[in-house]
């Protein structure tokens, strides 16, 4: 079966624009190996792209994405953590000096976990991984009686969550605690395009002006 045709349109406008334009910063990351300072932690979402949000170039940014970003527990269990291990490698082999998790508006994941809706009782996999975001509700929802505004809140504390995950990674842990890695928090509104920032110190949300 052939690729579909507009997969095949894009690929042919990167040839003759993007990559011509950039042929030789693509040549020299071809030969070397990639050296990103910076790891976001995203969603499957394929409405909020890092690389698109930030303007990334190649080379540039490391991102692992998943359903609803969320980061698990260190749990060297012998099973397969892709997510973890990507966190791993980026730490340990890149040398990343920040990682980001960046929730985002409206999503999917965390809006079946609050309505109740969607596939997580029917999958194979997606209901054990949305599992946490269960817990999450349960805390949240104490303190927001307004539907429409409890999802956004579920985003925002998700992100908090995995923040605290991440410090569950003994290395990581140690590097920041060294001051040789830095964690941060994201919040991307898809219908303004507006980007919030996760002050940690203060425990709250800023939007990015």
């Amino acid at each position: 079966m052939s690729l579909p045709a507009h997969l095949m349109d894009g690929y042919n406008r990167f040839r003759s624009g993007r990559y011509a334009a950039e042929a030789e910063r693509y040549l020299k990351l071809g030969e070397g190996a990639q050296k990103p300072k910076l790891m976001i932690i995203a969603c499957c979402d394929s409405r909020a792209a890092p690389e698109t949000i930030f303007d990334a170039g190649p080379g540039e940014i490391f991102v692992a994405r998943n359903v609803a970003n969320l980061v698990p527990s260190y749990a060297p269990d012998g099973k397969h953590h892709s997510t973890s291990a990507a966190i791993e490698f980026a730490v340990l082999s890149l040398g990343v000096r920040d990682i980001m998790v960046m929730g985002h508006g409206r999503c999917g994941g965390v809006n079946a976990v609050v309505h109740g809706s969607g596939p997580l009782s029917k999958g194979d996999f997606i209901g054990k991984w949305m599992s946490d975001v269960e817990d999450l509700v349960a805390t949240v929802r104490e303190d927001h009686d307004d539907e429409k505004t409890l999802a956004k809140a579920v985003e925002h504390a998700s992100v908090e969550n995995s923040l605290a995950n991440l410090r569950t990674f003994p290395w990581l842990r140690m590097k920041e605690n060294k001051g040789e890695l830095g964690l941060h928090g994201a919040w991307f509104d898809i219908s303004l395009g507006e980007l919030h920032i996760y002050d940690e110190a203060a425990h709250n949300w800023n939007l990015v002006t």
